[in-house]
């Protein structure tokens, strides 16, 4: 990997990437490179994807990481907490979400560690992920890819739902893409199995294979495209002027 450009950096540009297409939905980066990626995202290759503040307007333009002058922020209307279920109930929003696990079915888990009755880690809840994997699209970030992310079986507790939902007429989920510090992927394997499509540099399949739970899909081994000069120029001047993104993976 080039020495001046960052891991993180090409995560978050892969990870913008995840809203390409998405046209005019409301975006949520849940956590510090989700936030900054989706903010790239509608400074790049979706400008017409809708963001707030994170408390109650929808902004035209991504605010920074870190302090900032608020009396500068460009607002386009107000985004109240019903107005942002109006929109998550509808299908209208992609979250960008890093749960504690995830398993072979696409199931992630946010509530605990161990068994559900005498857990060996309580963790936050299932919070809002029952709703979310199936009222929307949802993409992932996980940012060490292991094993105890990337679980053998199934997760602990199921806080999302996956895709072996046991009736052919229950709602299914759509996760978009997968992006850890390994490489990128997506559920559109056989059966919607995991597979891989692209890794990050310097990174070999071998790396993968033994840091995942589970037997996934190779679409690709190609390398992850690096950010762009203007990608890294939009994060390092504009999103996260105060390289607050070199903390994910200790930069």
């Amino acid at each position: 990997m080039p020495y001046s450009i960052l891991l993180s950096e090409i995560c978050i540009s892969a990870a913008s990437k995840a809203w390409k297409d998405d046209g005019e939905l409301l975006a949520t980066g849940i956590g510090l490179i989700p936030r900054i990626a989706a903010g790239l995202a509608k400074l790049t290759c979706n400008p017409d994807l809708m963001m707030t503040d994170g408390e109650t307007f929808l902004i035209s333009k991504p605010l920074p990481m870190g302090k900032r002058d608020s009396s500068q922020d460009i607002v386009e209307g107000y985004m109240s907490y019903s107005r942002v279920f109006e929109n998550l109930w509808g299908g209208q929003r992609h979250a960008m979400v890093t749960p504690t696990q995830i398993d072979a079915f696409g199931q992630t888990n946010i509530s605990c560690i161990g068994d559900y009755d005498n857990p060996k880690v309580q963790l936050l809840g299932v919070r809002g992920f029952p709703g979310n994997f199936i009222s929307h699209k949802n993409s992932i970030f996980i940012p060490n890819h292991s094993i105890k992310s990337f679980v053998q079986g199934e997760v602990d507790m199921v806080s999302g739902m996956g895709y072996n939902n046991y009736h052919s007429e229950a709602a299914k989920p759509h996760i978009a893409s997968v992006i850890t510090n390994l490489g990128v992927f997506d559920f559109n394997g056989p059966d919607h199995q995991l597979q891989l499509l692209s890794l990050h540099p310097g990174v070999s399949l071998e790396d993968v294979t033994v840091n995942t739970g589970f037997e996934i899909s190779v679409k690709s081994e190609e390398e992850t495209p690096l950010p762009s000069g203007e990608e890294l120029a939009l994060i390092r001047e504009v999103l996260d002027p105060l390289s607050t993104r070199k903390i994910i993976f200790g930069e």
